[in-house]
């Protein structure tokens, strides 16, 4: 059978079991009528408390936990790796289909964590609210908050080594959904943003889709993690009631036709893919929509990764996407001096 028609990736059988055990407790949380068993979920989502410091890669990176807005607990765990050089800031959102996890679930920790160290640049991780508690536009309002929030508190809450005029967007899944949307929103609400100089997104694997059915999510119905099925619920939980896919905070075709992106002052963006991921078609049209609006996008495929292979240190596309991102970010900031 030719590479391109294999439905699933060939993975270790201990990371396939793990695969197959968080599949199976994330379906038994998702109730028939569209609400989500947040005690059982909680049972599973292991937390991990601020205030610790870790070493990684011989650097320590210590975590704190900021208040945006406790009314709506909206808050971010903000990663500073210990370091005297000027570091960039990485505002970040996690994914879980805008509805699971948070900036304290470990998975999340340890991945940001991990960036932080790595690139090394500062990290927030943003908590934001989730559906379908609260729907959309909710998460897009709690990212664009944060960003003035820490537009206004700046250094009173960074440190004093970060360079606010190097700032990224970035998230993984339904995080790159809410990056794409809070990026562009900042673009046209930049006088309240005088601090904060947006410069890249890093857009993982995001979060996009549509009523069409593309040829990936066809193909790919036994991928690891993600498929059409779990996708229309989710998408049903965060949207507004009696929406459909080609809203356009789902179908970026849609966003692209109903907004001025060729005129919007939109940074460079880094696009990363995956080979056995449902929604890659969805993903390739999102940056090719960018390169046609006139913006500068770099597109990054691994053949062999699936939905949230980020999350599994132990596969060798995990430093492959380090190693890209890490590049990405060296390269807006350098420019941006230029």
């Amino acid at each position: 059978m030719a590479a391109d028609q294999i439905s699933k990736p060939y993975l270790p059988f201990m990371l396939r079991l793990k695969l197959c055990i968080g599949n199976f407790f994330t379906r038994i949380c998702l109730r028939y009528d569209g609400t989500i068993n947040r005690s059982l979920f909680d049972l599973l989502d292991r937390k991990v408390a601020a205030g610790s410091t870790v070493v990684v890669d011989n650097i320590h990176v210590s975590s704190s936990d900021v208040t945006v807005d406790p009314s709506r607990n909206l808050w971010f765990r903000l990663f500073v790796p210990r370091t005297t050089r000027k570091l960039p800031l990485v505002i970040y959102f996690h994914g879980g289909g805008f509805s699971f996890f948070g900036a304290d679930s470990k998975p999340c920790d340890d991945l940001c964590r991990s960036l932080a160290a790595i690139f090394p640049a500062v990290i927030v991780s943003v908590n934001y609210r989730l559906a379908p508690e609260f729907r959309y536009p909710c998460q897009y309002e709690d990212g664009f908050d944060t960003l003035r929030f820490i537009n206004a508190q700046n250094y009173n809450i960074l440190p004093p080594n970060v360079e606010l005029n190097k700032c990224f967007l970035a998230g993984d899944s339904a995080g790159g959904n809410i990056a794409h949307h809070v990026t562009f929103r900042a673009c046209h609400n930049s006088q309240e943003l005088d601090k904060l100089v947006i410069v890249g997104l890093v857009a993982l694997q995001p979060f996009f889709g549509g009523e069409e059915r593309t040829e990936s999510e066809l193909r790919l119905t036994k991928a690891p993690i993600l498929n059409v099925e779990g996708t229309d619920r989710l998408w049903t939980m965060f949207l507004p009631q009696g929406a459909n896919r080609n809203h356009q905070a789902v179908n970026v075709e849609t966003n692209f036709e109903t907004t001025d992106m060729k005129n919007t002052k939109f940074p460079s963006s880094l696009v990363i893919v995956g080979g056995f991921d449902p929604l890659q078609d969805w993903q390739i049209r999102y940056a090719q929509g960018l390169k046609k609006s006139g913006k500068q996008v770099e597109l990054i495929k691994y053949p062999n990764a699936f939905h949230s292979f980020y999350g599994f240190p132990e596969l060798p596309e995990f430093d492959l996407f380090i190693k890209d991102v890490r590049n990405f970010i060296q390269k807006q900031s350098t420019d941006s001096i230029d």
